[in-house]
């Protein structure tokens, strides 16, 4: 059903905003697609030169990442140029900085009609975070609250704070993540497992944990890689593999390294064929510190893989102990361990975990938060 537009023509713009194109590519080319779809002349600004599908306008702003670097005063002064010349009736923005500098520039044109939604992909302040990331971070996203017409949270615990901390915002949602696409993450078959095995030069008697995530502190891999060396004499055939890139990976290789472990773990790069590597493996791991609401999870859980992951605000939003999988709390060696050892001893309870992730993952797909997201945009379009 295509969006009724009682503006005129020249206003009906729509602008999604994130720090990087890859942000955009990877998470928000459905909602572009409807958009463009329903009439919408649709701009994206971020940093980067990639072309993004269903954009007429795509603008390359010298975002940084790093929130004191003088070139967000520059990307700053061209949003807010780029806001005020196209007049847009819904801006959309995403990740911190974008998020920050946006809703900034964006101050006269709220006050003129546009409406600014800002999707909140795991705030820095949450439980077990460094006392500096509340002194910081939390009084801003408050003061910047009251320039927002929707927060959109994507997890639990996020959603509780701000509603009970008195957010400023017009509206305070909760949308679960950007959803998982499951024609393309289908359900694990053995003569699939199998073949694809064959062909990426996996044995089939291989144990094959899978941990898709760059490679950074954040994500925590020294934890996954210290387990098993643990495990290497109790699971000799056992094989983690580390889907990923980031400025970690030189300290995680010697690591691995110095442990000796070599043989039992495989650092595979970026990859674009996640799909397969999820119906290749036994386990999906996550030893992460934090999380917004984590696509490899959702992905592993479309595949049917049982998990394994730490207990972190976004993991525990997918994961239900002892249901469809294991939350390792205080996310220790120890306790990574002990699952692993556990679902690799149980190939019952691998397919109990599994069945359940394709029954709880519907929820979740692309379709769902694609129906979800379009009510929040209609209420404020």
């Amino acid at each position: 059903m295509r969006v009724t537009c009682e503006r005129d023509e020249h206003v009906n713009k729509i602008l999604f905003v994130a720090t990087v194109d890859q942000h955009i590519l990877h998470f928000h080319v459905p909602f572009l697609k409807w958009f463009n779809e329903n009439g919408f002349e649709v701009h994206v600004a971020s940093h980067g030169d990639n072309e993004i599908p269903y954009v007429s306008k795509k603008y390359n702003i010298p975002f940084s990442r790093n929130p004191i670097k003088l070139k967000n005063y520059t990307a700053y002064k061209e949003l807010r140029k780029l806001i005020k010349t196209n007049n847009y009736r819904l801006i959309h923005c995403h990740t911190p900085t974008g998020g920050v500098l946006t809703r900034l520039a964006s101050k006269q044109s709220r006050k003129k009609g546009s409406k600014v939604l800002y999707t909140a992909h795991g705030f820095h302040f949450f439980k077990g975070a460094p006392l500096k990331n509340w002194l910081i971070y939390y009084p801003i996203e408050k003061w910047l609250s009251k320039y927002t017409d929707s927060i959109i949270t994507i997890n639990e615990e996020d959603y509780r704070r701000i509603t009970r901390g008195k957010f400023k915002s017009q509206k305070i949602d909760l949308v679960h993540g950007v959803g998982v696409d499951l024609s393309l993450f289908k359900p694990q078959t053995e003569e699939v497992k199998r073949e694809l095995r064959s062909k990426y030069g996996f044995n089939s008697n291989q144990f094959l944990l899978l941990y898709v995530a760059e490679l950074s502190h954040r994500k925590n891999h020294e934890i996954l890689i210290r387990a098993v060396s643990d495990l290497k004499d109790k699971i000799p055939n056992m094989k983690l593999l580390l889907a990923g890139k980031g400025n970690c990976e030189y300290e995680l290789k010697k690591l691995t390294e110095q442990l000796e472990v070599d043989e039992y773990i495989e650092f595979l790069g970026y990859r674009n064929d996640i799909n397969n590597l999820m119906l290749l493996s036994d386990v999906a791991v996550s030893s992460s510190k934090q999380e917004g609401l984590p696509v490899n999870i959702m992905e592993a859980m479309a595949s049917g893989l049982p998990l394994v992951v730490s207990n972190c605000r976004g993991n525990r939003d997918l994961v239900i102990n002892n249901k469809n999988g294991y939350l390792v709390k205080d996310n220790n060696t120890e306790g990574f361990v002990k699952a692993i050892n556990e679902i690799f001893n149980s190939k019952e309870l691998r397919n109990e975990f599994g069945f359940r992730n394709r029954t709880l993952i519907q929820q979740y797909s692309l379709d769902k938060i694609l129906e979800s997201m379009i009510h929040l945009y209609k209420e404020n379009l």
